[in-house]
């Protein structure tokens, strides 16, 4: 049986759910690798595993002590509260930073899946021929996402629930970025930035008594296509994880080396000196958010210039995300030895 959890673990899964939904949310950066470096992916998997017919029987007949055990639901409301929290505060200040510092901010990104790469494979006591050509079969997958083209936007319902499946990927594979799906597919803006920019916008309305927002068709159409996204997420984590819990029981090396392939290819995707290619309207104008922000379709990626001040602090950035990252294995492995 396990232990109960202290107030300083329960903490500390809040402080992950946040850094998970604050990764899900920048293009490159997975969820997942804050899982799996931090020490509780399997666990994380394994309770969405739960999620199954026999939790619905428990919820259904009303045992719902028995349904919160059954599924791990401590572990995963803390964890679930701490993304939905960051998703407001934690990816509100990316953004403003991705704003002002850039590079710095994929720098620091950049060092950290370097520093989890480091940890991962170092632990990683089973390479041999299958292991290694899996690793190298997740290293050219990762390397061919970060170079494909962006989609046009589609808001079709159908479509924005199949983004919700695909785009959930990034919390439950490491290395495989979500926002950079929605990137690849058209609507990342659509679904991560105007759509829960909506649905602020109206809890903040409806906390001063405004219920103006539901003669408002486009806010309306928007907060729809977030519900619909959503469930689509919903949905994919749950039937991800029971695929991935299967995988990790009876393939997990193979996985594992693989996982590692698909985190060092998405080294190109975070890539810091890069220059950003805008999304155009039809008469040659860069595209706005609901922000006031430029619209971002892609990335053109350039080797730095190592006479110029700003590239020396960008590597002193890198080195911090490698901190960064020995903290939270340090941290992992004691939680490890002491449970």
């Amino acid at each position: 049986m396990q232990k109960p959890r202290t107030f300083i673990d329960k903490l500390f899964l809040i402080i992950k759910g946040l850094g998970m939904g604050a990764a899900n949310k920048v293009p490159g950066v997975s969820g997942g690798i804050v899982a799996f470096v931090a020490g509780f992916y399997e666990e994380f998997i394994y309770s969405l595993q739960k999620i199954n017919l026999k939790a619905f029987k428990l919820l259904f007949n009303g045992r719902f002590k028995s349904f919160y055990r059954y599924v791990n639901g401590q572990f995963l409301t803390l964890l679930i509260f701490g993304m939905l929290v960051s998703y407001f505060s934690v990816s509100k200040i990316l953004d403003y930073f991705l704003a002002k510092d850039e590079l710095f901010v994929w720098a620091t990104f950049f060092g950290m899946i370097i520093g989890s790469i480091y940890f991962i494979a170092i632990d990683f006591k089973h390479w041999n021929r299958g292991t290694i050509t899996a690793g190298i079969f997740g290293l050219i997958v990762g390397i061919s996402i970060s170079f494909l083209s962006p989609a046009k936007e589609n808001d079709n319902l159908l479509f924005i629930f199949l983004c919700g499946i695909i785009s959930v990927s990034g919390m439950t594979l490491p290395g495989l970025s979500g926002s950079f799906i929605l990137i690849l597919l058209g609507n990342y803006v659509l679904l991560l930035v105007d759509s829960v920019n909506s649905l602020y916008d109206t809890m903040a309305e409806m906390i001063k008594g405004d219920f103006s927002f539901i003669q408002n068709h486009v806010r309306l159409r928007t907060l729809k296509i977030l519900a619909i996204f959503t469930l689509g997420s919903a949905t994919g984590l749950v039937t991800l994880s029971h695929l991935l819990g299967y995988v990790l029981k009876h393939y997990k090396y193979i996985t594992t080396s693989v996982i590692i392939g698909f985190i060092t290819g998405s080294l190109g995707v975070v890539w810091p000196w890069k220059n950003a290619i805008y999304v155009k309207d039809e008469i040659g104008n860069i595209a706005i958010d609901s922000n006031g922000d430029k619209v971002i379709r892609n990335y053109e990626r350039y080797m730095p210039d190592f006479n110029n001040s700003e590239t020396w602090w960008a590597i002193m950035f890198i080195v911090l995300g490698i901190g960064l990252l020995i903290g939270l294995e340090r941290y992992g492995k004691s939680r490890a030895r002491n449970k």
